[in-house]
Parts: structure tokens; sequence; C-alpha cells
């Protein structure tokens, strides 16, 4: 099919420091920046069809990335980053620094008609709709490598490069295997790990229970059914008791009032930071806190 992405965009504080390199295939568009951007450069984007980024070096320490708007919700930039269709995209730097990545922009039904053969429908449709953030990139940056060579110098038929294109794709995308899961009624250990170093990469260690169970490429309910299974806690009761033990590090860990940490970890007030506190630990905040200063 004939097709170019459509994003809406815009940047303050980032510059191109090469010539842009691109290539269109079937339903696909890839697209090779090299950039700089400095201290405090920000960036908004939301495009209509799926998108991956590739960067060819770590960011996580230079970039913060966000899907909603405001600062609490940024978290570091990953290497590989897949975004489904739709979703938006908040960036801030925190420092000047150049950076090259590689972006994968394909229509919705082209990933679709890609995966559903091997997949089934149902599969692939979950796998687009679940938005991916992988640190350890692996062959993934291997096979985007040999795509921006191919972007830069064509010299094979574009099936080559659209076959580089499916591979990223593969194995990159988090595709469920809902019979297994159906099967077991559990989540996966790759799940779980999933969940936890998404809900720690929030200051306040907060997310909803829809927000958790995309994460893991789960519905809501089935989700939240499997998830207590795995742990013997509801999604919110874990999530809570995740709160408190990052609010007893703080506790020993620095010199913030009560009423900072509640605030810093998204509770009411005190109050309610204590009420919560004592419900699962069995002291209040600040006996806590003595207890273990007088150890």
């Amino acid at each position: 099919m004939s097709y170019w992405h459509s994003m809406a965009w815009h940047t303050e504080g980032i510059k191109v420091v090469a010539p842009v390199k691109w290539r269109r295939f079937d339903g696909l568009v890839s697209v090779f920046w090299e950039a700089e951007s400095q201290s405090g450069a920000t960036g908004y984007y939301l495009a209509d069809d799926p998108r991956i980024m590739i960067f060819f070096n770590d960011v996580s320490s230079r970039i913060r990335m966000s899907n909603r708007d405001g600062s609490q919700h940024y978290r570091p930039m990953t290497r590989a980053v897949y975004v489904p269709a739709g979703v938006p995209m908040w960036t801030s730097s925190e420092t000047k620094h150049r950076f090259s990545h590689l972006n994968l922009h394909m229509h919705k039904d082209r990933l679709l008609r890609f995966l559903s053969p091997s997949v089934g429908a149902s599969a692939a449709l979950a796998a687009v709709r679940r938005p991916v953030e992988l640190q350890d990139v692996g062959a993934i940056e291997t096979l985007a490598g040999l795509l921006v060579d191919e972007i830069s110098s064509p010299s094979r038929h574009a099936v080559y490069g659209e076959s580089l294109v499916g591979s990223i794709v593969a194995g990159l995308l988090d595709i469920p295997d809902h019979e297994t899961e159906k099967a077991n009624g559990r989540l996966t250990q790759a799940q779980m790990n999933k969940l936890v170093s998404r809900i720690d990469g929030l200051s306040d260690c907060r997310l909803t229970v829809a927000e958790m169970a995309a994460t893991v490429g789960l519905s809501e309910s089935w989700f939240a059914n499997v998830f207590k299974q795995t742990t013997g806690k509801t999604p919110l009761q874990w999530q809570l008791a995740r709160r408190i033990d990052l609010a007893k590090s703080l506790l020993v860990e620095s010199d913030l009032a009560v009423a900072e940490i509640a605030a810093q970890l998204g509770f009411t007030d005190q109050a309610h930071l204590t009420k919560a506190f004592r419900q699962i630990s069995g002291d209040t905040p600040a006996a806590w806190r003595r207890m273990r200063q007088t150890l």
C-alpha cells in the first residue's frame, strides 16, 4: 500500500545535526535521525499509527518520557520503545547530548496483517495495543543497524528492508499466549518483572488497574483475577504495599517529614499515609522511624 505516516509533533531545544535518511516500504516508513538536544529540551509526539523508536546509545540518564502530561509521570527513556496508535508521548532532556535513533512508522492494518497469520487475530490485536519499553535491546539493535545501512545506501530489494522491520517487530512487541495464560491462571515471571519495572519507574508507584493490565497485555477483568492468584493480593493492595515499602525507605534514608513523604508518594495527606502504614506495618510512620533510629 502507498503509505506515509501522520504525526503531530513539536520540539524545543532539539536540532538535527545530519541529513535525515528515510525509506518507504509497503505500509512502512523507516527514518534515521541524528540530533543534538539541549538541557531542558522538550518534545511532544502523537501519531495516528503505531511506531517504534530504537536509540543507538543509552539515553536513560539523559531523556525522560511520559505518556501523560505532568512532570510526576516521567520515567527514563529506554533504548527501544513501541508506541501504540493514538498514544501521546512527552519527552524532556536532562542534559545537553547527541543521540541517534531509528523511527519505524507502521500502518496499523499492515502490522495486523503481518502478525495475524502467525499468532491469530486476537493476539495480534492485543500486541499492537500494548506499549513496550525495552532497555536491553540485544539483537534488535543489530537488526536496526542493518536497516539503517539499507536506508542510507539502498542496494537490495524492498523485501529485505521489510523483513528487517518484521524481525524487529517480532522481537520487540509483547505477543501474548492467551492459551498458556488461561491454562496457568497466573502471571508469568516476565509479566511480573515488566509490571515491577513500570511501577518502580514512577515517583509515587501508582497506576490504575487498567494501566497495570495494559502493561502486561491483558483485559482488566482477567488481569485482576490472575494477579490475585499470582500474588495473593489485589492489584491495588499490592501497589499500596510497594508504596509503604518506599515510605519506609524514605523514613530511614531521608530527613523528610511524614507529611512530605505522604505528598511525595501521592497520599491525600499525612493522616492517609498514617492509616495505610499502620494497617500494613502495625505502627505509625513516626513510631516506626523512631524504633529504627534506636536500633
